[in-house]
């Protein structure tokens, strides 16, 4: 249990939050002790893991853990961790990204996203940490060097956030080499997918290319396979061959 003078470190720091989402967690688990999925669901946030990493982001330890919601079912709490371990470095939020980091990702990046190598306009690309922030933060924002950041589409950007929000060292453990060795920081030279030994391969078909992609498409229906399935065999029996 927090002692009385972490909470009133907590409340103090409190009024620097800038992120309503986390405000109101705060506030919920200093009044009660805890929050639910289903109290946040019930306060219209229907992504409960977002608010509560809205939390973490700003510096103040969660712990996830389980209980019984009204009718029931298993679900997701959070109450606060090892209130020691507070980053009040991190309490006012994270910085802006200056304009000048993303025009030179973009050029870097031919203006694709970098997972999916789907080609944008630079409205629609987002920067991204490649370790994510709830891991190192901005601790080199000073610099902002374009090697610790990627441009990736809104779909890639909440694929990572998922995928990084289920994995152990996002959780706990939190080393940023076991980050940076990470399919979603390096997806050109990796040896895991969030601590996992799989391999994958995002592919995005643009404008002229959608053709080809309809082709693949009925090749697939006709061999009676998932078009994923049908790619690996096409790369299997090339690389036999």
């Amino acid at each position: 249990m927090p002692s009385r003078s972490q909470l009133k470190t907590v409340k103090r720091l409190l009024k620097s939050v800038s992120s309503k989402r986390a405000r109101i967690v705060i506030e919920h688990i200093l009044e009660h002790g805890q929050i639910t999925t289903e109290d946040l669901e019930k306060m219209g946030y229907n992504h409960p893991p977002r608010a509560a990493r809205d939390v973490r982001e700003a510096g103040i330890p969660l712990e996830t853990f389980r209980v019984q919601s009204s009718d029931g079912r298993s679900i997701a709490a959070y109450r606060f961790g090892n209130l020691s371990e507070i980053r009040e470095e991190r309490i006012r939020g994270r910085k802006t990204f200056p304009k000048k980091l993303k025009d030179d990702l973009y050029e870097i990046s031919g203006g694709k996203c970098a997972i999916c190598s789907g080609k944008f306009e630079s409205r629609y690309l987002q920067i991204d940490h490649k370790v994510p922030y709830e891991v190192a933060g901005d601790e080199q924002e000073s610099e902002w060097s374009t090697d610790d950041y990627m441009l990736l589409c809104g779909s890639c950007n909440r694929a990572k956030s998922w995928s990084c929000e289920h994995c152990e060292n996002w959780l706990n453990d939190k080393l940023p080499l076991v980050c940076e060795t990470c399919y979603w920081a390096s997806p050109e030279n990796y040896v895991h997918i969030a601590l996992r030994e799989v391999r994958r391969a995002d592919i995005l078909w643009n404008e002229d290319e959608v053709k080809a992609y309809e082709r693949l498409k009925k090749a697939a229906r006709r061999d009676q396979s998932p078009i994923p399935e049908h790619v690996k065999k096409i790369i299997e029996n090339y690389l036999k061959g």
